[in-house]
């Protein structure tokens, strides 16, 4: 068989492996649109299924066969002919059909899960490829539990399922067992010691129970194989399969391998999100390549490294993976390059600012929340920065009383062309009373006509936006407040629309 020895393929068994996760199954609607997702991505194979274990399966596997064009349809069968004969009626429509059979290769299985002797097991994996092939040209065979089976069986068992017709040769490590360097040495061996190794692809396909299904996938292809099978996210029985996106990327970006895919990774976020979301497996923030923290920078040091030079912290861009930019996440880690690259991202003119005051402001308010955003921003330099607060009132200091054997009262002190102005009263809630304060300061007859309140992403520490519409004189005017305390939020938008006509 003729390929290109730096081309590696990839299996994608998100809808077959994957959906065997409890509470991930999928209506056959569901597998068409993610298919769909998998062909646009650039996937070589896509594993639609076990045929026999259910009319369900099946028949997603008969639709998937009529949905998709390019990628070559895959059913899974054990090494019967029942479990075969589903198969080949389940592809059917499949313009590129595979036929993926398989059986125990490791003596615990032959053992304990088979009860049989390895020259049973090796004839029953022999008759299976030999049956399939009568009516699919393209066969895969499994081995499974190879990550613990004996080598020299092994690759009796390989050489065996090769001259019987398999043109891929799966090398599992089932139960995630392998440490890298004893995976690749199984590879490596089976490339050195089956004679007829060059008229098949081997294929490698691990679990990542010890967290090693990314290192172990990798050792192989450097070994020889020229097939991975994994899964959007990782998704997967038990701790899951090999995450797709973390192969391929691991490819792309390290060069010296001299390896490819044909993945088109701008794909990946959005796809690991339609995945997460028709599974309902929520990505861990801190998995790699797609997960929300991936591209994400929050330690002081590590943001002004990198807004010096991206690739002093990031060795991917972003964009490669479909996300638009990296986040400089702004927490009370973060130093003043940090917040300086937000507030120019904003709009505001630098040389107007006193950033070290802002930045004085921006710590108090980090610590009372764990991260801040735009609108957290917005009121930074609204609170004692805007010109219609450097000219007009200014809340310096309030107090409210409250609770069910008292009438709510506020004490304020209002800052006003540098004198404090001091003043208390009561109301019928903590905002009322704290409107009626300030009224008893500013002596005028202004109508409160609108109060609307808005969380701004939710949470207990979350900053509250307060609008009012005030009228005065015949006119109405907006303010708006910012603070975690809504008192305090409808204390500032009260005085923001009051400044603006004074």
């Amino acid at each position: 068989m003729l390929h290109d020895p730096n081309r590696v393929y990839v299996f994608d068994t998100t809808l077959r492996d994957g959906e065997q996760v409890p509470g991930c199954q999928l209506a056959t609607p569901e597998k068409i649109e993610i298919a769909k997702a998998l062909e646009a991505l650039g996937v070589d194979v896509i594993e639609a299924g076990f045929p026999i274990s259910s009319p369900g399966d099946f028949q997603s596997v008969v639709e998937l066969s009529k949905a998709v064009t390019e990628p070559i349809i895959c059913a899974l069968t054990r090494a019967n002919k029942g479990d075969i004969d589903s198969a080949v009626a389940a592809l059917q429509y499949a313009k590129r059909p595979r036929i993926h059979t398989g059986i125990g290769s490791s003596d615990m299985h032959i053992k304990y899960k088979f009860n049989s002797t390895r020259e049973e097991i090796l004839q029953r994996a022999v008759d299976a490829v030999k049956y399939a092939k009568q009516f699919v040209e393209d066969i895969e065979f499994y081995a499974e539990d190879a990550g613990r089976a004996d080598n020299i069986f092994l690759a009796q068992m390989v050489e065996a399922v090769i001259a019987a017709g398999a043109t891929v040769v799966n090398i599992p490590d089932t139960n995630g067992y392998c440490l890298p360097d004893q995976y690749g040495q199984k590879i490596l061996f089976l490339k050195e010691n089956v004679k007829n190794i060059d008229q098949a692809i081997i294929s490698v396909h691990c679990h990542n129970d010890l967290g090693l299904a990314t290192a172990n996938t990798l050792a192989g292809i450097i070994n020889g194989a020229r097939q991975i099978e994994c899964t959007i996210n990782g998704i997967g029985e038990r701790a899951g399969n090999t995450a797709l996106e973390e192969v391929t990327m691991i490819l792309k970006t390290h060069h010296a391998l001299n390896l490819h895919t044909n993945i088109n990774s701008k794909h990946f976020s959005a796809i690991s999100a339609q995945v997460s979301r028709m599974m309902r497996m929520p990505v861990q923030p801190n998995k790699a390549i797609v997960g929300q923290n991936a591209f994400a920078h929050s330690s002081g040091i590590h943001q002004d490294g990198f807004l010096k030079h991206r690739e002093n912290y990031e060795i991917m861009n972003p964009e490669d993976v479909g996300i638009n930019q990296a986040d400089i996440i702004l927490t009370a880690r973060s130093g003043r390059h940090a917040l300086k690259h937000h507030l120019v991202r904003l709009g505001y003119e630098l040389e107007r600012i006193n950033l070290d005051q802002v930045y004085e402001r921006f710590l108090v308010m980090a610590d009372q929340k764990k991260s801040i955003s735009d609108d957290d921003i917005l009121f930074l330099m609204s609170d004692g920065t805007e010109d219609s607060v450097k000219n007009g009132y200014k809340l310096s200091h309030l107090q409210v009383v409250c609770g069910d054997i008292q009438d709510p009262e506020a004490q304020i002190s209002l800052e006003y062309e540098g004198t404090q102005h001091e003043a208390s009263a009561s109301g019928n809630g903590p905002v009322n009373a704290t409107i009626k304060a300030i009224e008893s300061v500013i002596g005028k007859d202004v109508q409160l006509k609108e109060f609307t309140i808005q969380a701004m992403h939710g949470g207990s520490d979350d900053v509250s936006k307060v609008n009012m519409k005030v009228f005065y004189s015949g006119k109405s005017y907006m303010g708006y407040g910012f603070s975690t305390d809504i008192v305090k939020a409808s204390a500032n938008a009260y005085l923001d629309a009051i400044n603006k006509f004074l």
